[in-house]
Parts: structure tokens; sequence; C-alpha cells
């Protein structure tokens, strides 16, 4: 039983990875590389980035690219093909390979920037020069926090699992993995830098994907309510963590560091000249997403619907106004006799005597 579902997994897998853009391919032989380049621990610190040696006189800033081919762990390499083909599948016909790769680029980058300069702030507090040049930035984990919110966004309400306690969704599996992640590095499974890397993976994926990835409609970012940043926390957490990050957001439109959402609409008259208007708001795939819902329920109640109303008939020679059942059974029965004449009872005595008197003087 074993064997066959093994060899079509491998059939899946190439058959996936045959199918895959340039992009993918590239980078899954790069990380594949990597890995094997990491056995000659000499080369390690001109390849991932240290961060003592990122800063002037050394200044290392080509280790900010090399750093994400960089694996320790065969089980790691596997799961970035994974996820790089699982990204080629789901989000490269949405986007297109231009975009993937940007993404793949501005996250890794930002990254490897705020996890050296953590390090560095630890390093000036705690004086340990191992957190300058014994620590090693490396490996796509930021990428697979990234991938995880990318498929929120796109997917959102996906059912991955069913359980008695509860229903796995897409939107539980950033948080998730997170959880993971540190589970894996207190039981040192993985490298000290990989939670605070997965964790910065989150942040700078969301951010660019909330406020400056570019459409083809010319738009940017997704201001959509279920991407906001207190979806990512159970729904009891949310009221407090949307307070805190409204106040952030806020603080940094003020100085003017991030802008407030605007909504574009188009309006043609008939003379031909368009008029564009530009509102607050939210932004207009939003609108067209709920918009979709909207129709797609309003269908469902309207096929659902298999009673007619109960209108009076017409064909009634009495025009009557339509009564309820109820107050039809309570109402007395209408009187529908004619009024009653009283006619004079004769007297049958008197034609009697009349008679008898007629005969006897006849």
């Amino acid at each position: 039983m074993a064997m066959p579902m093994i060899k079509n997994l491998q059939q899946e897998v190439y058959l996936s990875f045959g199918k895959s853009s340039i992009v993918v391919k590239v980078v899954a032989v790069a990380v594949t590389i990597g890995y094997f380049l990491s056995y000659a621990k000499s080369v390690v610190p001109f390849l991932a980035v240290t961060p003592g040696y990122v800063l002037p006189p050394n200044f290392w800033v080509w280790t900010f690219v090399t750093h994400s081919f960089i694996e320790f762990h065969f089980w790691e390499v596997l799961a970035d093909i994974a996820v790089l083909i699982l990204c080629g599948k789901l989000l490269e016909p949405l986007w297109g390979a231009l975009d993937m790769l940007i993404f793949l680029a501005v996250v890794n980058t930002g990254v490897a920037l705020a996890s050296s300069f953590l390090y560095i702030g630890i390093y000036l507090v705690t004086k340990n020069e191992e957190y300058l040049f014994e620590t090693y930035i490396h490996g796509l984990v930021g990428y697979v926090a990234g991938f995880s919110v990318a498929v929120k966004q796109v997917m959102p309400d996906h059912k991955l699992l069913s359980s008695p306690f509860g229903t796995l969704r897409n939107t539980h599996i950033p948080l998730l993995l997170m959880f993971v992640t540190i589970t894996l590095r207190l039981i040192n499974v993985v490298d000290g830098p990989y939670p605070f890397m997965f964790g910065f993976g989150i942040l700078i994926s969301w951010t660019y994907l909330r406020f400056y990835q570019k459409h083809s409609n010319g738009n940017r970012g997704d201001m959509a309510d279920q991407f906001s940043f207190a979806s990512f926390f159970p729904s009891r957490l949310q009221p407090i963590v949307a307070i805190l990050s409204n106040t952030v957001f806020l603080a940094l439109v003020k100085i003017k560091v991030c802008k407030k959402p605007q909504r574009k609409y188009d309006i043609s008259s008939s003379a031909g000249n368009t008029i564009t208007i530009t509102l607050p708001g939210t932004d207009p795939t939003d609108a067209e997403r709920r918009k979709n819902v909207a129709l797609k329920l309003l269908n469902e109640r309207l096929s659902k619907s298999d009673q007619p109303s109960k209108w009076p008939s017409m064909d009634d020679d009495d025009q009557t106004s339509p009564v309820s059942p109820d107050s039809a059974d309570s109402a007395p029965p209408p009187d529908t006799k004619s009024p009653s004449v009283r006619l004079p009872i004769p007297d049958f005595k008197e034609n009697q005597m009349e008679t008898e008197a007629n005969s006897q003087t006849s």
C-alpha cells in the first residue's frame, strides 16, 4: 500500500515541477545547490547573513540575496520546494511570474534586514558577540510565512480540515505555523533565527500586500476587512488587536509613512467626458468581491423560495375583500335570505259560515 502511494506522490511532484514556471525552477535548483554548499563551513559566512558583517567596514550586502538559498537540513529543502511549487500553482496564475519574483525579493530582503537589526539590538543589550558573528540568517522560512499570508488573502475562507475542535481554514494558517515554528525552536529542531524570520515574514508580506502591491487596474494594496491585521488573530482578540493596529496606522499616516486608502470612480458623461472621483474607503476590488458574494446569496435564497404568493381569485361573482382563515372562521356566516314578508292568515271559520248562509237562502 505504501509503495504505490509514494510512487503516485513522486509522479505528482515531478509533473507539478515540470509544469512550473522558470522562476520556480530556478529558485528550487538554487536552494538545492545552497544545501550542498552548506557542508563547506568556511563558505557559509559569505553566503548567509551574518549581522556583524553587514555593517561597515565589511558591508556584505550580497548576503541579503544569497542567504535565501542556504539550508542546513534536507527536510527544509523539501519544504521550500513544496512551497515554491504551491506558489506556482496558486499565486502565479493570479499575479504572474514577475510579480511573484518581486514578492519573493521583497519578503526575503526585508526579513534579512529586520532580523539583522534585531540581532544587532540584542548585541547592544547583552554585549554578547555571538549574536553578531556566530548567528547565520538563512533559508526561505520568511518566504514560507509570506506564502501563507498570500494564500490567506486570496482564499481566506477555504476549508482545509474539519474536526470536533473546529474548522481549519486558510485564514488560520499564518498564526498556526508561527506557533509550530516556535515549538520546533524550543525542542531545538530549527535554528535560533527561524521564529524571528517567520514573524518578520508575516509582517513584511502583509504590509506589502496590504499597501504596496500594484494591481493591473492601477490600484495598490488590498484594503479588505477580511485582510486586516486583526484578522490574523482569534475572534475574541480581534477587537483589542484592531485598536492597537489602527492606532499605529493613524500614527504612520500622520508622519506620512502611510497613506489613507482611497477609492476611484470613473463617471462617463454623454458628451464623452470622464470625471474621476476619489473617495477615502476600501478598494474597488473589495467592493466587487462583496457584490459577488451578495449576488450568490440572493440567488440561493430565490432558488429556495418555492411557495408562490396567494392572491385572491378574480373570477368570483361576489366582490368581497380577502380575509384571513382565522377571521373567516370566527366571523358569523352572512345572512343571504331575503327579508321575510308576513302575509295575512285566512280565517277558515268565517268562510265556512258564509258558505252555509248562501246555501240556506238559495
